[in-house]
């Protein structure tokens, strides 16, 4: 009995060696041996994936021409402007080749493209042989391929920059996470790179004001890793860097540098960001924020982003929203048991910014490029739940494969369709006609942005709805910016006709451009963004000999010029 135990046992052995490899361990084993020849076709990918959706007109968002005005304020005041109200890396970023070239559109749009292509090779050089290919390929596709994430290679926003420095950011923590654990491990060995990852740190930080959760988030996950040393090096290598920094924003700027967060964290704390009449959030409103923003941006964004669901199905399921957590709470607690300490510092970076940005956004922005940089790392979470559900082997494996291939085609399809929809615009935009692809009461507002340049004389102010995009199009001309009802009237719902004047007649704004910019993008409701309306009604009401009709663009959805005599 005991000899032929031993003979099955052999057999066992033997047929365990010869067992045919599962189509996980063959198609990681012609990755492992490819993987440089894959990324490059990624690389093509991407360029070409920029080029066909490059976007020549500025975004009817606003933040984006914000960027250029404040980096413009830059170039011609350096020492006396600092812009507070978002993080102000990327306006300064911006400042040179404005103070070297100008204003051109076209050039400030090209320096995205660099910033989204090394974005990627730095993502694939810190994660590549540090997590199965099965998973990273399908992340570096989506990053390469989404027409949603390479719509701002060619945009002004701070996306495209930031997710070049966020990939430089995780690079940075892998050489100081393999140091850490080498035999050279002393601080004496180790603080340059300590010093590096706290400069990475806050250019993140000064990049999109959201990454301030980072100087928990790293300390964190050392304490986790039972690092006491690295976690309070993780905070000093920050605090050293930061008092460099501030210290260096006084000698520069003094007075005028304020508190980075201090302008938009008056504006987030408001119940209604266009009425502070209403008062601050609390607690409560904040929780409520939390939840209505997972439901928007995870039921609504997320699935548009990835191709799912129609960009114009603004219907929200809480449902879809309850999903998207589920896989990714399985998701991150498969990346602990694996140990695998960058998928973990990677997931607990994103989901902490994620959850910091559903606290902080007012639920009226909706706007995917709030949670784009995040994506691919939610996408990784979310794909490592379903591989490590199958890869140990079997029927379930296709069925990953299956979900893989669905999510190509769904990328794929969707960025094709963009692309049909941009060229055409593309191609009139570079050949000069800059109002191509604009709805009507944008081309209107925009020409007569131009028209106040062309016609009125220099010493005029306008008063804009959109002022730096009035900027942009009346090709330098400075504006006079106006985001809410000024002195607004409870009873109303309108400006003070007197606190208005008064307060033009102190900033010597000698003019209002009345447009009709739809509250709804894509159709003419009749529904318009009214805020200079409510303000200049109630002059027309009771000064109605103050307000003189100058120039008008457009016959439908029209903007309209106003002059204010004091």
């Amino acid at each position: 009995m005991a000899k032929t135990s031993t003979i099955e046992k052999k057999q066992a052995k033997t047929s365990l060696k010869t067992s045919p490899a599962s189509i996980f361990e063959r198609m990681e084993g012609w990755f492992e041996r490819n993987d440089k020849t894959v990324f490059y076709a990624f690389c093509v990918l991407c360029g070409f994936v920029s080029v066909i959706l490059f976007n020549a007109r500025i975004s009817e968002g606003g933040d984006d021409s914000t960027y250029i005005l404040a980096g413009w304020e830059y170039s011609q005041h350096f020492f006396h402007y600092f812009y507070t109200f978002n993080a102000p890396l990327y306006p300064l970023f911006l400042s040179l080749p404005i103070k070297l070239f100008g204003v051109n559109i076209l050039l400030l749009k090209f320096l995205s493209l660099p910033m989204q292509f090394f974005g990627i090779v730095f993502f694939y050089k810190a994660f590549a042989k540090r997590m199965p290919y099965l998973v990273l390929f399908p992340v570096l596709f989506f990053i390469a391929a989404n027409s949603t994430l390479q719509y701002y290679s060619s945009q002004t926003y701070n996306e495209s920059f930031y997710m070049f420095w966020q990939g430089l950011f995780f690079l940075s923590f892998v050489k100081l996470w393999d140091a850490l654990n080498s035999d050279n491990n002393t601080f004496k060995d180790t603080w340059k790179r300590w010093l590096g990852f706290g400069v990475l740190t806050l250019i993140l930080t000064l990049t999109k004001n959201v990454a301030i959760v980072l100087v928990a988030v790293i300390p964190f996950f050392f304490l986790v890793q039972r690092k006491w040393k690295d976690a309070v090096y993780s905070l000093a290598s920050f605090g050293v860097v930061k008092v460099v920094f501030e210290a260096l924003k006084r000698v520069l700027w003094g007075s005028v540098a304020k508190a980075q967060f201090q302008n938009q964290g008056n504006v987030l704390m408001l119940k209604d960001p266009y009425d502070a009449t209403k008062g601050n959030d609390d607690l409560s409103g904040f929780v409520g924020r939390f939840f209505d923003n997972c439901n928007i941006y995870l039921s609504k964004r997320f699935f548009q982003i990835i191709g799912f669901r129609d960009p114009e199905n603004i219907e929200l399921y809480k449902e879809l929203a309850f999903l998207v957590v589920i896989l990714a709470l399985i998701g991150l607690v498969m990346i602990i048991r694996s140990k695998n300490k960058l998928l973990l510092f990677a997931s607990l970076y994103a989901l902490s910014t994620l959850a910091a940005t559903f606290v902080a956004l007012q639920t009226r922005w909706d706007q995917p490029r709030l949670i784009i940089t995040q994506m691919p790392f939610l996408v990784l979470i979310i794909f490592y739940a379903f591989y490590s559900f199958v890869k140990k082997g079997g029927f379930a494996q296709n069925l990953y494969l299956c979900l893989v291939l669905i999510f190509s085609f769904s990328l794929i399809s969707t960025t094709l369709k963009q692309s049909a929809k941009n060229l055409p615009a593309l191609g009139k935009n570079l050949r000069g006609d800059m109002y191509y692809g604009f709805t009507p009461d944008w081309v209107n507002f925009l020409k007569m942005s131009r028209w106040c340049t062309d016609s009125l004389p220099e010493n005029t102010l306008v008063a804009s709805r959109k002022a730096p995009m009035s900027f942009i199009y009346g090709k330098g001309k400075k504006f006079y910016p106006v985001y809410k009802v000024l002195f607004y009237d409870t009873a109303t719902h309108q400006s003070n006709p007197d606190s208005v004047l008064a307060l033009f007649k102190r900033d010597k704004v000698t003019h209002m451009l009345i447009a009709s910019l739809r509250m709804d993008p894509a159709r003419n409701s009749g529904n318009v963004i009214n805020t200079l309306h409510n303000i200049i009604q109630p002059i027309m009401t009771k000064y109605p000999e103050k307000v003189i009709l100058v120039h008008q663009e457009g016959e439908v959805e029209p903007s309209q010029l106003y002059e204010i005599r004091q």
